[in-house]
């Protein structure tokens, strides 16, 4: 078996430990955990292979189906996997290359979801750029209590560029922007007390910093929604 979360930048894949379809990719293994091996791989490297998956979810994955119908939904497959990992009622949010996205358990059943794939501008592929543009590692972007009120992640772009043009440094600026999309999805989330977070976001300590600001944060990795298409 093995299963694939194909982002629109990077895809996350889960093999079990007895396959060897991966063993030219071993560069891009990340652990090996519970009999499985997890991966995670440029998407655009995903898409020149000729690799056909068992379970897939995420964007463009249909065609690298070995059975089309083996497709599962994102909000589902997040779904699945919170579920089969915590049992409490909370609010699982999934932060994308491209999108964000929220389920509500509660009294042991799903009861309310959100999915924002409108607006791009402001999610984890824009931090990526900004990252690559102005030379920054995400590990030297701290927390900054300041932040960019916006609703589009162009206008953000156009701040940071304002205050850098102004004399702050480019980290300081970028910080400010992710402290901005840290408050953008708490409130998108409906202002919770707790959130169950997922994606590539678990990794940056300036979003989660930030997060941790209105909500307690608990992160679950970038493997939930493989995950959650793995055993169903």
């Amino acid at each position: 078996m093995i299963v694939i979360d194909a982002g629109t930048t990077w895809s996350k894949i889960i093999e079990n430990s007895d396959s060897d379809y991966m063993k030219n990719f071993s560069s891009f293994k990340v652990k090996d955990e519970n009999n499985l091996k997890y991966y995670i791989m440029p998407s655009n490297k995903v898409n020149e292979t000729d690799f056909k998956f068992d379970r897939a979810t995420g964007h463009m994955s249909r065609q690298l189906l070995k059975n089309e119908n083996d497709y599962e939904n994102e909000v589902i497959a997040l779904i699945k996997g919170f579920r089969d990992k915590i049992s409490e009622d909370g609010i699982i949010l999934d932060m994308g290359s491209r999108d964000c996205k929220w389920a509500l358990y509660k009294d042991g059943k799903f009861k309310d979801l959100d999915w924002n794939n409108s607006c791009s501008s402001s999610t984890g592929a824009t931090v990526e750029m900004l990252l690559k543009f102005y030379s920054l590692n995400a590990r030297d972007i701290k927390y900054n209590k300041d932040k960019y009120i916006i609703t589009c992640g162009i206008f953000g772009l156009e701040k940071i560029m304002d205050d850098i043009a102004n004399g702050d440094a480019a980290k300081t600026a970028v910080a400010k922007f992710i402290h901005g999309i840290a408050y953008n999805a708490w409130v998108f989330a409906k202002k919770p007390k707790k959130i169950y977070l997922s994606g590539g976001f678990c990794e940056n300590e300036c979003f989660t910093s930030s997060l941790k600001n209105y909500c307690e944060v608990i992160t679950m990795g970038r493997f939930l929604l493989c995950e959650g298409i793995l055993n169903d």
